[in-house]
């Protein structure tokens, strides 16, 4: 066949194991023959409703077989694919279909108000509209050619540094991505993954559910997660593979079900979104489980370093190495890499790196130097190679004259028993210029006392890094992939008077 993208990749593995489950959905289980006639099906409706190479179609909606039906339909005939976040207002939906001139739409039967977006011409809905339309189209064989460096997906960034940008992430990126992930979690072709984080997030598709679809595994997929029923699937289904951000691991391992909870079938869990705290690593080890910690970027596809489990007790904290068919190097600015300790930046280079971002050739040059991806991130090396991420290097606060690193002092608060989550951020100051201040969340019923919070630091961090206050919420704003959004804590708690 002359598709060389993921189009393909639903025929390629319906040739090979056509029985086998792809999908399962609720009640509802789908072969990979079938996911292969429902996606021909559906490129078939999308030509005839215009689409053709190089046009966009967004899906908007929660994880339902549907979202992969339209990414392989979209990669079947050339489109490019657009995920849309469903925790986005209407203004933001509107911004990400209009920048990246979406014509089609495919949308879950819930959505209510639609975004106002005059450049979609097509709407689909899921469910009987969406069947109807499947039920009516050929199945005739598709072979558009398809360049593995052709756009495959635009996935907006979560827009911490400000206004989303468009991703654009080739078949190949995708593919290199997935392989990657193979190499380095030694999937096999029984895998059987939950997938509960947003598959519109680069971790949910990108390091787990398309490289156990590429391995012929199966994958569970649940609109929304909860702590009890993940506990109930991963027994019903015999769940092999799991991937969350670390409050999503907290609240399963909080639930009264945990302690007898079965969870003999599990064989690897990964994490990703931010470290994962070191309570958190005992209380799944003493289940006999441990985390596989990775870190990325949506503009890597997201995978760029990993910690296996050979590692994860000596190297805690590490964010790893790099994955196999991946260079990762912390810089100083001037490119030259840092000595063993030394912080640095964070670049990246690999076949798994974007092409750039849509339609922002300038802001595209300036993250590329020299072929490196600038991630923007601030890390230190040890003497083995293993990478520890700091933080972000805008979010260095600057103390006296020193530097201060908030995800290091974040590390040591979320070990205080209390605190469920925190974030640190710098808050001007007459004396040092700005100093650090803690915003914590402390665990349901836990009362905490701010001067204890503080007096627990002592003796384990510099007195410059020691926060000058605390605050205590009820809640951390955070994007849909559970990624803190510093800019908002900033903008509530920055006042040093409050």
């Amino acid at each position: 066949m002359r598709n060389e993208g993921l189009g393909s990749w639903p025929a390629r593995r319906a040739r090979k194991t056509p029985h086998r489950t792809a999908l399962v959905h609720g009640d509802r289980s789908t072969d990979y023959r079938t996911l292969h006639t429902r996606t021909t099906r559906l490129a078939h409706v999308l030509r005839a409703a215009g689409v053709r190479r190089g046009d966009r179609i967004a899906y908007l909606g929660p994880n339902h077989p549907a979202f992969l039906e339209t990414l392989f339909a979209a990669g079947t005939i050339g489109a490019v694919f657009v995920p849309l976040n469903t925790r986005l207002a209407g203004p933001e939906l509107a911004y990400q279909l209009a920048d990246s001139g979406t014509r089609v739409l495919v949308h879950a039967p819930d959505r209510g108000a639609l975004p106002d977006a005059p450049q979609v011409h097509t709407y689909v809905h899921v469910g009987e509209q969406y069947e109807r339309l499947l039920a009516g189209a050929a199945d005739e064989p598709i072979d558009e050619p398809v360049a593995p460096d052709d756009t495959c997906i635009i996935m907006y960034t979560s827009g911490t540094t400000g206004r989303p940008k468009g991703a654009m992430l080739t078949h190949a990126n995708l593919t290199w991505n997935a392989v990657n992930v193979l190499v380095d979690t030694d999937l096999t072709a029984d895998e059987r993954a939950l997938v509960s984080a947003p598959l519109f997030h680069t971790a949910g598709l990108n390091m787990l559910t398309l490289p156990v679809l590429l391995k012929g595994g199966s994958c569970v997929l649940v609109e929304s997660f909860d702590p009890a029923a993940t506990l109930d699937l991963v027994e019903r289904h015999r769940i092999t593979f799991m991937f969350g951000v670390p409050t999503m691991f907290d609240q399963v391992a909080r639930h009264p079900s945990w302690a007898g909870a079965d969870l003999s079938s599990l064989r690897i869990l990964t994490c990703g979104g931010s470290p994962v705290p070191t309570p958190l690593i005992a209380a799944y080890q003493a289940r006999g489980l441990t985390f596989l910690q990775g870190y990325g970027m949506t503009e890597a596809a997201p995978g760029t370093l990993f910690l296996d489990a050979e590692h994860a007790v000596g190297k805690a904290g590490s964010a790893g190495v790099p994955h196999f068919f991946s260079d990762v190097r912390v810089v100083r600015p001037d490119l030259t890499p840092v000595g063993a300790g030394e912080t640095g930046e964070v670049v990246v280079r690999g076949p798994h790196v974007m092409a750039g971002y849509w339609g922002l050739p300038e802001e595209t040059a300036a993250c590329f130097a020299d072929g490196w991806f600038r991630s923007g991130d601030a890390a230190r090396v040890d003497e083995d190679g293993y990478v520890y991420v700091v933080d972000r290097i805008k979010d260095m606060i600057i103390s006296g004259g020193e530097n201060v690193y908030p995800a290091e002092i974040e590390d040591l608060l979320l070990a205080h028993p209390g605190i469920a989550e925190c974030a640190v951020i710098g808050v001007p100051d007459d004396t040092w210029g700005e100093v650090p201040r803690a915003v914590v969340v402390p665990h349901e019923g836990v009362p905490l006392d701010p001067d204890e919070v503080l007096a627990s630091l002592a003796g384990r961090l510099a007195k410059y890094k020691i926060p000058k206050s605390v605050v205590i919420t009820d809640g951390l704003p955070r994007t849909a992939s559970g990624k803190l959004l510093k800019s908002r804590v900033r903008g509530r708690y920055g006042n040093p008077n409050t």
